[in-house]
């Protein structure tokens, strides 16, 4: 009986395979898909051993955790993708530091990144993050409001829109989740009709990034699938991004409990955090007939 591979590597591999895969269904080439290994909460050794590996794209999902990454990346040739929320205060390292964004979401955060980005450096290749769905809880341009924010968005300067990305609403059902990178791929579609030159659709994660290649993807972002799962809860890792001087009180309920549950006493953000606080923990992904649950990135 075969078993997965259980270290990053093999499960690199195996990653890679499932795309050339997806692409070839989909009459695609699958060097047209980019693999972005994400490395959100994961240990030193295991992001080492995908690079040593031969990964050549790494997402990052928050500033300071990938300022503790760069170490990583001496000598290696690695596209750097942030892929997380970004504020308007921690834009400079990432305008200073990284090759893509896939998530502006308010011209604000665009202008800053333009204005940000070395004249030494190409321009900063970005993606509008699109809400999808109508889910409040999610950041994202409309469909509505995203004419004229990619129109602002490519008239600066020191950036290059190049397309779009998306957090779908998580489904069920395959068609259903299938619908949602429809979307995003006729979204895109309009935008070149009204005179856009973008080619990358940004979306598909450990859990469904096959279906998103088949209705488009360029750009997919795998990281329990290459790297294991993660450690701790999520309450932590949002508690040690919240702004410095923030107090407990400004997380949402739900966080709060779980901290008290992983005994977190931190108070503010910024302070001394409790060993291995910078780890958290996501559902394991399966996919099995017509239903199925999605990891984090």
């Amino acid at each position: 009986m075969l078993t997965a591979p259980q270290n990053p590597a093999g499960k690199l591999a195996l990653v890679r395979d499932r795309i050339a895969t997806a692409a070839r269904e989909a009459c695609r080439d699958p060097a047209a898909v980019t693999l972005i290994g994400v490395a959100k909460s994961q240990s030193r050794e295991r992001i080492l051993a995908a690079l040593d590996a031969g990964l050549a794209d790494l997402g990052e999902n928050y500033v300071q955790e990938a300022a503790e990454h760069a170490p990583l990346l001496a000598g290696r040739t690695v596209r750097r993708h942030f892929i997380g929320a970004l504020q308007s205060n921690k834009t400079r390292p990432v305008a200073e530091s990284f090759d893509w964004v896939h998530t502006v979401d308010r011209l604000k955060i665009a202008e800053r990144l333009s204005a940000q980005r070395p004249a030494a450096l190409a321009p900063l290749a970005v993606c509008i993050q699109v809400r999808l769905g109508e889910e409040e809880t999610k950041s994202g341009a409309t469909p509505g409001e995203l004419p004229a924010l990619a129109a602002a968005v490519a008239a600066l300067p020191r950036l290059s829109l190049r397309g779009l990305m998306a957090l779908p609403p998580e489904e069920s059902d395959v068609a259903r989740q299938r619908h949602w990178f429809c979307e995003l791929r006729r979204l895109l579609e309009r935008l070149n009709t009204a005179g856009h030159r973008l080619d990358a659709l940004s979306m598909g994660m450990s859990g469904d990034f096959e279906l998103a290649i088949a209705e488009g993807a360029t750009h997919v972002r795998i990281g329990t699938a290459i790297f294991g799962e993660r450690a701790l809860p999520a309450a932590r890792q949002t508690f040690r991004d919240l702004p410095i001087g923030s107090s407990r009180s400004r997380l949402p309920v739900a966080a709060k409990i779980a901290l008290q549950t992983a005994g977190a006493t931190t108070e503010v953000a910024g302070s001394p955090t409790p060993p291995g606080a910078s780890r958290l923990s996501s559902s394991r992904t399966s996919m099995t007939g017509a239903s199925f649950r999605r990891s984090s990135r």
